[in-house]
């Protein structure tokens, strides 16, 4: 995660600077872990040449990050309100992320 910290990197973007990842609790780092997988798959995804694509992709790869957000929760929060909600956003999410794939396979070009 090295490259986090580095001027104009994603550390940099999401206003971490110079912070050191390995200090953050466990819970932050696996989802800057899971973020740096996500954000460049939806950056590609919204740079299609069709809108309608474009936003399918991107869309994608932002509801990914979303569950992926939800997981780590699952795995490392207490609050049992948060912990029900995580779950009903990864549901909603897998949902969300079948149609929008379903309407790519059919219409992509």
């Amino acid at each position: 995660m090295g490259d986090a910290a580095q001027p104009g990197g994603m550390g940099a973007m999401m206003g971490m600077g110079g912070m050191d990842m390995e200090t953050m609790p466990e819970h932050v780092q696996e989802n800057m872990r899971r973020m740096m997988a996500t954000m460049p798959a939806m950056h590609d995804g919204m740079m299609n040449e069709d809108a309608d694509v474009a936003f399918a992709c991107g869309m994608i790869a932002h509801h990914q990050g979303a569950i992926d957000m939800a997981q780590v929760l699952l795995e490392h929060g207490d609050d049992p309100e948060m912990i029900k909600l995580a779950g009903e956003i990864i549901a909603a999410q897998v949902g969300e992320m079948e149609e929008m794939t379903a309407w790519l396979a059919e219409n992509a070009k």
